[in-house]
Parts: C-alpha cells; structure tokens; sequence
C-alpha cells in the first residue's frame, strides 16, 4: 500500500487533533461550541447558532486547515455541495478531489466518505444531478484490518453531537462494503 501524500497524512492528523480535543465534549458546552464557532467564521462563512447542521463545515475546515484552497476544494456547509463539484472533476478528470463510486474506488487515508442520512438512499446517480440534498461526510483517517475484516477508520463532526470516529467496512480489495441504513454514496478521493 502506498504512503499517504504529506497533504493526505496532514488532513488526517487535523481531522484526528480535533477528535482528540473534542470528542468527549458535546456540541453545545465550551470549548466545542466555540470551536464550531470558528470553523464558520475561519471559512467565511457566517455563524448561524449550534442548531445547524456543521459536519460539512468540519471537514471543510479541516481540509482548509491542511493547505486546500478554494479552487481545489468547494468549502461548503452542506456535503453535498462539495461532493458535486468533486464528481464534475472526476467527469472530466480534473482537479485534485474526484468523486468516484464506492464499488470504483477503495478509500484511502485524505479521501472523504459520503453517506446518506434522515433516512435517505440517494446514490452517485442523484449526486450527480444534484447539489443540495442531506447527507454526511467524514475524512479517512486511517485503513487497516482487524479481527472483523477490513476498515477504513473515519473523523466527521456533528456526530452525535461532537466530533467522532466510526470504522467503516471493506472487502478484500478495499472497496466499501454497502449497508442498508444511511447507505454510501460516494467517495472523495484526494489526489492532492
């Protein structure tokens, strides 16, 4: 397997200093809900209360924090935003972020992993047609294999309220392995 790229071992060691800090603290005691605070404001965005939805705002944060600029990554505070403009780059193989199918592509520490939620099975299909739909996103931050099988490990905000770590399936080859509630959408892959 290869080494991840300086970029890609940055964003996770980020995306695993927040967990750090922060994951036994609830969104809505300090210091957490001061951080959140920050992360609108460091990317410009303006600070709508703790009630809104910030995992998109997390990862976008942290991908700024690793050295991403604007024309490289769409800052967003809603997954789907970025991740549109990540299949558009993946369509017409450009940029640095591509967006490829789970059964395409076996995540790797840097990449970002898209999934459904409130109940919602929207696939790449709908993605790609879409730029404004709920869902969720958190940053691999390690893969390996433990005694269940393989895993790629991720970091996302707004998780149960706080920033946390969730392992996430793989088969033999590394690609994602599919479940039926809030099932994958995608993954960001990060060539940067």
């Amino acid at each position: 397997m290869e080494a991840p790229s300086p970029f890609a071992s940055q964003l996770a060691n980020i995306a695993k200093g927040q967990h750090s800090r922060f994951h036994q603290i609830d969104e809505n005691d300090v210091p957490l809900s001061d951080q959140i605070k920050h992360y609108w404001l460091d990317l410009g965005f303006a600070f709508p209360g703790l009630e809104e939805a910030w995992s998109a705002v997390f990862v976008s944060w942290c991908l700024k924090q690793a050295g991403a600029n604007a024309s490289e990554f769409k800052f967003a505070s809603a997954h789907a935003k970025f991740v549109h403009k990540a299949i558009e780059n993946k369509v017409s193989n450009l940029g640095v972020f591509r967006a490829w199918k789970i059964n395409e592509y076996a995540p790797k520490i840097g990449d970002i992993i898209q999934n459904n939620r409130g109940g919602n099975t929207f696939d790449y299909a709908y993605a790609s047609a879409h730029r404004d739909y709920p869902s969720h996103s958190a940053i691999v931050v390690e893969t390996g294999v433990d005694s269940n099988g393989r895993y790629a490990l991720t970091i996302g905000g707004n998780e149960s309220d706080s920033i946390r770590s969730k392992i996430v399936r793989t088969d033999v080859n590394g690609l994602i392995v599919q479940r039926t509630k809030s099932p994958f959408i995608c993954v960001v892959q990060n060539l940067k």
